[in-house]
This record gives structure tokens, C-alpha cells and sequence, in this order.
């Protein structure tokens, strides 16, 4: 007799919800996997022999294979190091295994060369949402909030603050609350407000790369308005994993160390170092058509829900400040991901992948985040418009079979 879920996880000692939570993980990645067309595709949908069979027949392309494997960040790591040092216009550069371990330290060491433990930032960035509290907890900083608006503080905003500050810390794009940016004069005026209070600024540059058609500036000149930045490699560059901190020399030699004690000194890093070059000659050069092509995604998203006739809807920021931007609608996640799997399924086609309950909206109201890559790039306004008219009939089942 064949073994069901539910007797493995007692086997196991996994509880029903594990089970069922790993189930539907596994049939949305299935559904992704056989999508003929979507808007973008990450790269943990591959399986495993995908990726390194890719990353072995690409990597020549950026680094000369007879080199010796990377020990403790150097060779290809320090590489990656110099590369990214340039592009952001600073002086040094140090590759981490992760972004919140480079934040962290980078975090840590303003702190000791201000004197000043208090990292002004907003309450939606990455720190204070998605790293259980480390900053406090880990690295014994306290943290203070310019601002509670879903947008970066402004001038006026940091010049009030009655904390006093040794770090402002700005996430560029701000992630959770829609991918938003400020304009170009509104983020030089606050980085000149926090400087005025004696502050250093920290850019929390995760997805900095694609920032670039917002502002209309070069990426140097937009990572020059700060002290410090981290970048990421897998979020928009389709790299395995890590991160950089970029800043002066002495910041950044004393960030080693800190790396160091975190645990951040890896014996070999190569994988991910030779990703971060492949995404960085491949996926950078492309930022900008994918930014281009979101607006009009957005727009055909928009003109869909309206003549659809849903109740309410929210494409927000629109239009979107870079190639992510999130979709709001009136309805429950499970009825939209039920919706969404099964249109994946049925038609080939994937328009939206998860939805969550708003933590911030009323009840009843679900949010999920759109990126528009290279796949995207083939959709017209009128596939989207389709897309969205098949979706929501699909909304609508699932709401009449009680889902």
C-alpha cells in the first residue's frame, strides 16, 4: 500500500501542518515549473541539477576556471570584491554570506566610529520586519523611526526626530511598503538633513541595482549619497546567494573582522561569487527594460481589474518605481492562491504567485508582489488584461465552491 502524507509525517514526526504546508509548496513549484509563460522566474524554482549544470557551462564567460578555488575570500571573492567596489564608486569592498550579516556589522561599525548606538530607520525596513530583532538583540542597537508612512522619511522628517542618531539607515527601494522611492531631490535632501545632525547614511541597497531608471543617475553617484551601501546577488541579479558592503577602506577592513566574529568567514565561496559575476555581466544590463516593461504591466493590470468589475483593487505604486510593485484585492489569500495555482495548472500560465493576508489593511484584504524580468518582457498589454480576466473568473469558482 502507498505511503500517504499524513502516515509519513507521523513517521517523521512532522506535524499536519508541515505536511500540508510542504505539499502545496511542492504543487505551486510543479505548476511554475510547467508555466509556458510567466512574468519572471526565480531561481529557486530550478531543481538543484539545473542550477549547477547552468552555473558550470556559464561561468567561463566571467572568470578564468584554472584559477585556484577561493580560500577565505580571496581569489574569485576578492574579485567580485574589486568589481562591485567600482560600480558603486567606493574605495573597498566585502563580500558576506548574507545581507543581514552585512548590515549588521556595517551597522555595528558606524556605531563604534560615531558613538552613537541609535540607528534612525523606517519601521518597515528589512531589519525591523524580517530579522527577529538581531540588531538589538545581536549587536546591542537601538533603533528610532523618522517616520511611520509607507514612503522613506523626509528632510523635515530627520531634522524633528528628538532622538538623537549615529546611523540613518534608508532601504532603497523600500521593500514592504510597495518598492517605493523618493525622488532624486527628496532622497539628496534627507541624506543632507541626517549629515546636518552629525550622522552617517547607510543604504540598505538590496535591490539598489534596479533604482537607477527612478532616479535617473548613474548607480556611483546614486551609492555615493552614503557613507556605506549593501548590495545583494540574489534578489535581482538571479545570483546563489550573498552580499556586499562597500564603503572607505577602514570601514570596510574593520567590517572583515567583525565578518569574522559573526561567522561570516566561509572557507569557499566560489558558487556564489561566480553567480554574482554571471548576474552582474547578464541580468544588470537588463534592469532598465525590465523597469520600462513593469509600467506597462502594471497599467494592463489595472485596466483589468476595472473592467472586470472587482469591488476594489490597488496597484500601488503606480506607476511602479522599479520592476517589483505590489497588487492589492479585496478577497482571502487562500481564495486567490487556490485561484492563482490552479490557472498555473490549467492554462500554462502564471500571472501572480503568492498572496498574502495585509497586515496593514483591513481584514479580507490580500497583497501579492509582481516582478516583471525577462519572460515579462514578452507579454503585451493584452496578454495581461487576458491573464487577469481568466484569473478572476477563476476567483469567482472559488468563492461560489465556498474555497
Amino acid at each position: 500500500m502507498e505511503e500517504t502524507s499524513e502516515q509519513a509525517a507521523e513517521v517523521s514526526g512532522e506535524t499536519a501542518a508541515k505536511v500540508r504546508a510542504r505539499d502545496e509548496r511542492r504543487r505551486r513549484l510543479a505548476a511554475w515549473r510547467a508555466s509556458g509563460r510567466q512574468l519572471w522566474r526565480a531561481s529557486a524554482d530550478h531543481r538543484l541539477g539545473e542550477r549547477l549544470a547552468a552555473l558550470a557551462a556559464d561561468a567561463e564567460s566571467v572568470y578564468d576556471l584554472t584559477d585556484w578555488t577561493d580560500v577565505y575570500g580571496d581569489g574569485v571573492v576578492a574579485e567580485l570584491e574589486r568589481r562591485v567596489a567600482g560600480l558603486l564608486g567606493f574605495p573597498a569592498a566585502a563580500f558576506f554570506p548574507t545581507g543581514t550579516m552585512a548590515q549588521q556589522v556595517a551597522l555595528r561599525c558606524w556605531a563604534g566610529r560615531t558613538g552613537n548606538t541609535t540607528v534612525a530607520l523606517h519601521p518597515l525596513a528589512h531589519p525591523e520586519v524580517h530579522e527577529g530583532g538581531a540588531l538589538s538583540s545581536v549587536s546591542g542597537l537601538r533603533t528610532v523611526h523618522p517616520t511611520g508612512e509607507p514612503r522613506l522619511p523626509s528632510a523635515d522628517e530627520i531634522h524633528d526626530l528628538a532622538d538623537p542618531f549615529g546611523t540613518l539607515m534608508l532601504e532603497l527601494p523600500l521593500r514592504d511598503a510597495g518598492f517605493v522611492l523618493p525622488t532624486w531631490d527628496e532622497l539628496v535632501a534627507t541624506v543632507e538633513a541626517a549629515r546636518e545632525r552629525d550622522a552617517v547614511v547607510h543604504f540598505d541597497g538590496a535591490r539598489l541595482w534596479e533604482c537607477v531608471p527612478h532616479f535617473g543617475r548613474p548607480l556611483a553617484e546614486i551609492a555615493g549619497l552614503a557613507d556605506s551601501v549593501y548590495v545583494s546577488f540574489y534578489k535581482s541579479l538571479d545570483g546563489l546567494s550573498g552580499a556586499v558592503l562597500a564603503g572607505p577602506a577602514g570601514m570596510v577592513e574593520e567590517a572583515r573582522v567583525w565578518r569574522h566574529r559573526y561567522g561570516g568567514q566561509l572557507f569557499q565561496q566560489y558558487p556564489a561569487a561566480l553567480s554574482a559575476l554571471l548576474g552582474l555581466e547578464r541580468e544588470l544590463p537588463r534592469l532598465p527594460s525590465y523597469v520600462a516593461h513593469a509600467r506597462v504591466v502594471a497599467t494592463a493590470l489595472a485596466e483589468g481589474f476595472a473592467a472586470s468589475g472587482v469591488p476594489w483593487f490597488r496597484v500601488h505604486p503606480e506607476p511602479p518605481h522599479t520592476h517589483q510593485f505590489q497588487v492589492w484585492l479585496p478577497y482571502p489569500p487562500e481564495v486567490l492562491n487556490e485561484a492563482a495555482v490552479r490557472q498555473s495548472e490549467e492554462t500554462k500560465v502564471t500571472l501572480f504567485r503568492r498572496w498574502f493576508a495585509s497586515g496593514s489593511g483591513p481584514p479580507g484584504v490580500s497583497v501579492t508582489e509582481v516582478t516583471v524580468a525577462e519572460p515579462g518582457l514578452e507579454w503585451t498589454a493584452k496578454d495581461v488584461r487576458a491573464a487577469v480576466g481568466d484569473f478572476l473568473s477563476r476567483v469567482a469558482e472559488e468563492q461560489r465552491s465556498g474555497g
